[in-house]
């Protein structure tokens, strides 16, 4: 691959133009389905752990928290390896065996009557960690044009599976127990099976492809940015603390403002759909007005208040309400931008590293929200847990302060022809020479250009010109 250094920052946001066709329509709503069954399966337990979880065996402060966030270590360590994997022995092979893996921890965190029994199931279900592989697939089963819709998506899966399971966890939890919720994520890892042996097509060959699949020899250039480094650590910070939370929350609920656990459900569900609407202005503002810097610390300085607030809502559910519906705004505002600054920094052909690496830090920030502050509420008390999560977040606060402002950039693919005269350092040249190219990337053995271009400077008739680019398969 022809790497030349990359110009400033850039994101990856293809322009998707068209229509899927029938098979990336059947391919996409099937991958995302899968996506959501194991979310669903994975967040169901936090809203409810911390308060059935104590009557397991051995159980302890410190000891729910771990559990909690085990399946994040596993996650973590094992996210960019299966993604590798994938490409040697196939992408279903690796998602049949992460379902297997997911569904039999699953079964043994429902079957334990110890908390080390529930630790070592949440550990196992972490083990199948096929995040990476799923988006591998995804981009084996697309079309470059159509990989951006297919992706987002992917991205709505999951935050409506974090949604629901917000309502449903406590609901299942009142009806059949901790083990309900368990027994549930295996039959849901279940499903997910079948639909992928039944649903999802099998691609003729696996397509290494660099916007959305790691890759090895970039992982040196993706740890070496700074700004990169600023945002795996703005995930790590955000999912450290919604770890976190719910240690706090539903026993604050519970014990402290008397509300009943069987009634959970709708105070999350409020908080959750009015939380979504409101920060949907402030997406807009970031990416139309290009103002996302002073949005992500704005976000970022609410959820620090609004945690530290929390420490101030023992005696009133309205307040609780409105303080846990301003972090839930900034949650939800932090989480959906995220992604999208990834990938304006990630240089070009990196972003299935960058987003590898990025991956990585969330779940890292998952294990660790829920062992230091399960550690921490048995030492310190919700308290303790509150100023722990408002620390880690003024840390991101300052940390999101010396970024520069993201470059507003996107991402786009070119077919080269396959038979061309011009040398590849020639067609690099005159790509860079186009206006509006920030940064070019050609990997020579796939014919294919990663642009990274400002729109409001390039225009694409530039391409027509060019004799060695493939028309009509571009993004």
């Amino acid at each position: 691959m022809r790497a030349s250094r990359q110009t400033a920052t850039t994101t990856s946001i293809h322009s998707g133009t068209g229509y899927m066709n029938a098979l990336e329509k059947r391919s996409v709503a099937a991958l995302a389905s899968v996506y959501a069954m194991r979310m669903l399966g994975l967040f169901m337990v936090m809203p409810v752990f911390v308060l059935l979880g104590s009557d397991l065996q051995g159980a302890t402060p410190a000891l729910i928290g771990f559990a909690i966030g085990a399946y994040g270590l596993s996650q973590a360590l094992l996210q960019i390896p299966f993604g590798l994997m994938s490409d040697r022995v196939g992408r279903k092979r690796m998602i049949y065996i992460g379902l297997i893996l997911f569904a039999a921890g699953s079964v043994l965190a429902g079957v334990a009557d110890s908390i080390y029994g529930v630790i070592a199931g949440r550990v196992l279900q972490g083990a199948g960690a096929i995040a990476s592989v799923l988006m591998a697939m995804l981009s084996d089963l697309t079309r470059e044009e159509q990989r951006t819709k297919a992706m987002a998506t992917v991205g709505i899966s999951i935050g409506l599976s974090f949604s629901v399971s917000l309502v449903v966890g406590p609901l299942l939890g009142a009806a059949w127990g901790l083990s309900g919720i368990f027994y549930t994520t295996a039959v849901l890892a279940l499903l997910a099976l079948i639909v992928v042996a039944k649903v999802v097509p099998t691609p003729h060959q696996n397509k290494v492809n660099a916007e959305t699949h790691p890759a090895r020899e970039m992982v040196g250039t993706v740890l070496a940015d700074g700004r990169l480094l600023r945002l795996d650590f703005g995930i790590f910070a955000l999912h450290f603390a919604l770890t976190a939370l719910f240690l706090v929350f539903p026993t604050l609920l519970k014990e402290q403002l008397g509300l009943a656990a069987t009634s959970h459900w709708w105070f999350y569900l409020t908080v959750m759909v009015t939380s979504f609407f409101a920060m949907v202005p402030f997406i807009i503002i970031g990416e139309k007005k290009r103002k996302m810097k002073p949005v992500l610390c704005g976000a970022i300085a609410l959820l620090a208040v609004a945690t530290a607030s929390m420490t101030g809502v023992t005696n009133s559910l309205a307040l609780a309400w409105v303080v846990l519906f301003f972090f839930f705004m900034a949650f939800n505002l932090l989480e959906a931008s995220l992604p999208s600054l990834i990938s304006k920094e990630a240089p070009a052909a990196s972003k299935g590293t960058a987003m590898g690496v990025y991956s990585t830090s969330q779940f890292l920030g998952a294990f660790l929200g829920g062992a230091l502050g399960g550690y921490l509420l048995q030492q310190a008390g919700l308290n303790g847990v509150l100023w722990l999560m408002a620390g880690v977040l003024a840390v991101w606060l300052l940390v999101a302060l010396t970024m520069p402002s993201p470059s507003y950039t996107a991402s786009m693919v070119v077919q080269l022809r396959t038979v061309i005269a011009t040398s590849f350092d020639d067609i690099d040249q005159r790509l860079r020479g186009l206006s509006g190219v920030a940064d070019v990337v050609i990997v020579e053995e796939a014919s294919t250009a990663y642009l990274k271009v400002d729109r409001q400077h390039f225009n694409e008739d530039q391409l027509a010109r060019l004799e060695f680019v493939r028309q009509g398969d571009n993004t």
